[in-house]
């Protein structure tokens, strides 16, 4: 495998039934944070609006495209949310894939699904993205 380009995150997190500017307001935080090491795929960059139109497939399929292409997912656990377990887990299980959650969470009330499909949770953003630029960041090139 050849990595002579920065590795992708996909935010993942609950959209549906979130107030809008929470689920930009946190994924723009995790952009500034890691944008100058790794490529940022944000499903907020599509301009669906749920139950306005029908277009649920075309949702989850655009969002399953962007767990495909990632190489990390970065989520966002602050309650529960079936699109954000379903990408987590499709993620892990089905992709093996590295996932990084941050959760208000304590451990003894997270959902044992997302404690074994997470490699990581932590407690806030700010240690999310400092763990994925500190085992992550590094440019790797591999011949």
């Amino acid at each position: 495998m050849t990595y002579k380009d920065n590795k992708v995150i996909y935010l993942s997190g609950p959209i549906m039934d979130e107030h809008e500017g929470h689920a930009r307001q946190w994924r723009q935080t995790a952009r500034n944070q890691l944008d100058k090491k790794f490529k940022i795929l944000d499903p907020m960059r599509r301009q669906f609006i749920d139950r306005k139109v029908d277009s649920s497939n075309e949702i989850v399929e655009f969002d399953l495209q962007d767990v495909r292409d990632a190489d990390i997912l970065l989520v966002n656990y602050n309650k529960p949310s079936i699109g954000t377990s379903m990408e987590v887990f499709y993620a892990a299980h089905d992709l093996g894939k590295f996932v990084v959650a941050f959760s208000p969470f304590e451990f003894k009330d997270c959902s044992p699904w997302m404690v074994r499909y997470c490699t990581k949770i932590l407690s806030s953003l700010e240690d999310a993205t400092s763990y994925i630029n500190v085992h992550f960041g590094e440019d790797l090139t591999f011949l």
